[in-house]
């Protein structure tokens, strides 16, 4: 992998030299105030047995010290952007930590945590305006609640709101968030799909199967139920960005298509092959393999993945660029990936570039 640019690093300036900032769509931010919100309420002890159970003892012992290492980075402005320059990025696009989804909660409590959520990530970005933009949540396990999250993100001046891959007894095909579908494509909010947990459950309990495995599972499955079910017909303007390079969906999206060619099941919800529905979607580019990477912009097209890094975690990457340039794209695409459609995605102003 390249080497990590010293620290203090600054990308050179002028507009021939960067034509676009380097932009990461895959950055969180930990918000202690909503787990201060929630702790002691009916549901949440529950809730934090099934993440043990889903994740097994190890994982969490080894997760809270790397957690507790990075909170600088999670929570301090200052922290934050040092350490982008470190890494070469001049934008993030911060979203709040998938573990304060809290889809247990009641309309109530819901409502007060993406508000909070909302209200909490636009402060910290407003700090630094030209480098960080936002995303708020949405309480998926609320669908009436959906529209007026959405919007409140949006009053925040937030770039659109993070959600889940399925909430309780819910997958994103479930008619009821038809009203979201069309609010976001109508706002032209983005919708960033970052699963968190996985249904397999104690399959995944050893080895931090949940995350290696239940990651991408989770995103094959939620952008499947979009496809198949003929949301992306629907709105065919949503801008969704999917975690993780979309999971194990686009690398063995064959499947799907032989699927919808052979089978009138597979086949009665979209009017398309579902590989075409690549093109309509949005991808990070956190696969941890060049070869993935590439095969990505294959199938999505290199003006469909953008630069993650799922900063500051331990499964991301602390060399976005690094990793993308290992890929040995063409340069138009490179550019592409590492900010060029970001940028256009998210409206960013040529200001988003740093010139020092």
């Amino acid at each position: 992998m390249t080497a990590l640019p010293s620290p203090g690093h600054r990308p050179p300036s002028g507009a021939d030299a960067r034509p676009c900032p380097t932009v990461d769509v895959h950055a969180h931010i930990l918000l202690p105030e909503i787990e201060a919100l929630v702790a002691g309420l009916p549901g949440h002890d529950a809730a934090r047995e099934l993440d043990v159970r889903r994740n097994g003892p190890e994982a969490l012992a080894v997760s809270g010290p790397m957690v507790r290492k990075r909170i600088p980075e999670l929570t301090d402005v200052a922290a934050r952007l040092e350490s982008m320059d470190v890494r070469g990025v001049d934008v993030q696009l911060v979203s709040p930590s998938p573990s304060h989804y809290h889809y247990w909660a009641g309309a109530e409590t819901a409502e007060k945590v993406y508000r909070l959520a909302g209200e909490a990530t636009a402060a910290h970005c407003a700090k630094a305006p030209d480098r960080l933009h936002g995303l708020g949540l949405v309480p998926l396990q609320h669908p009436d609640l959906a529209v007026r999250a959405l919007d409140h993100a949006l009053e925040q001046g937030l770039a659109g709101v993070e959600i889940s891959s399925h909430a309780p007894g819910r997958e994103l095909s479930d008619p009821a968030y038809e009203p979201f579908w069309s609010r976001a494509e109508e706002a032209g909010a983005v919708v960033f799909l970052h699963p968190f947990g996985c249904t397999l459950d104690e399959r995944l309990d050893r080895w931090y199967l949940s995350n290696t495995v239940g990651q991408p599972t989770e995103n094959a499955v939620a952008l499947s139920h979009l496809i198949f079910s003929g949301v992306l017909d629907r709105h065919p303007g949503l801008k969704v960005l999917a975690a993780h390079g979309g999971g194990y969906l686009p690398t063995h999206i064959g499947r799907s298509d032989h699927a919808w060619a052979t089978r009138s099941d597979a086949g009665a919800g979209c009017a398309h092959p579902p590989s075409s529905y690549l093109k309509r979607l949005y991808f990070d580019s956190l696969v941890h393999d060049p070869h993935v990477l590439r095969e990505l912009v294959r199938v999505a097209g290199a003006d469909r993945v953008l630069l993650g890094s799922d900063f500051p975690f331990d499964m991301g990457t602390e060399d976005p660029v690094g990793a993308l340039r290992a890929a040995g794209l063409a340069d138009t695409d490179f550019d592409a990936v590492r900010g060029a459609n970001a940028a256009a995605l998210l409206n960013l102003a040529p200001a988003s570039r740093r010139t020092s």
